[in-house]
């Protein structure tokens, strides 16, 4: 099982591109070898195309700033850099490889200062999955909003495997407890490495490839002056995980 986790920016580059970026990103996802997908500070209008370009099943969860979402989106269609996360947020689970999501649940995590949300499914194979975005530049209110979605996740999994994570805008280098906490209380380890913020934990499961970051590279495209830019400021993290 191959699990991959991206915050999309809000679907922007950088340094900025000055135009929507929804085919660049829908390319390289689909492009990437993955069964599912962890999504956070994704378009909430791209959800549909998504699933259709990269042959995917999904379910969303809407997170911050979505209210008059159709004319958000037609603002950021139009000025991406200057809408920025004004555009709205989701967190999204994309689902391929002929797996499906038997169940769905969601929890308000926090409202303040922007909404939080946990995503959590059940996948037809019997394998659950946990997707989340913590709080940014808050490292307490982070902790706290993560060990709170843990226990969730666990709760509604049961003693079923569990892979948990997204961006949890915490550092095990600099923030270990909560990391140390997630694997004594929940059984749920190992993170990426000690200077990221991204993480796949997990729970049942072993682990043929521990969760890594990709390469710059991967998603860099050429800009319009000439000089490249990246797709998102968070690199893509994949793990691969087996029954």
């Amino acid at each position: 099982m191959r699990v991959l986790s991206w915050n999309l920016y809000h679907g922007r580059a950088v340094p900025p591109a000055h135009r929507p970026l929804l085919d660049e990103f829908a390319t390289l996802l689909n492009g990437l070898e993955w069964d599912v997908a962890f999504l956070q500070e994704a378009p909430p209008r791209w959800f549909v195309e998504l699933q259709r370009r990269t042959g995917s099943t999904g379910a969303r969860v809407l997170t911050s700033r979505n209210s008059f979402g159709w004319l958000r989106g037609r603002l950021a269609d139009w000025k991406p850099d200057l809408m920025k996360s004004q555009e709205g947020g989701s967190n999204q689970l994309l689902v391929r490889s002929g797996d499906g999501i038997a169940d769905h649940h969601a929890a308000l995590l926090t409202r303040w200062p922007e909404r939080r949300k946990l995503q959590w499914a059940r996948l037809d194979s019997g394998v659950c999955v946990a997707n989340l975005h913590a709080s940014a530049g808050r490292p307490r209110n982070a902790a706290a909003e993560v060990l709170n979605a843990a226990e969730l996740a666990v709760g509604w999994s049961g003693s079923l495997p569990l892979v948990f994570g997204g961006d949890l805008n915490l550092r095990p280098a600099r923030q270990p407890e909560p990391f140390q906490r997630l694997r004594a209380d929940f059984g749920l380890y190992d993170p990426t490495d000690p200077k990221a913020i991204d993480h796949l934990l997990v729970r049942g499961l072993e682990v043929v490839a521990p969760p890594r970051r990709l390469p710059a590279e991967e998603r860099e495209l050429p800009g319009a002056g000439g000089g490249p830019i990246r797709l998102s400021d968070h690199a893509p993290v994949v793990a691969e995980f087996l029954r």
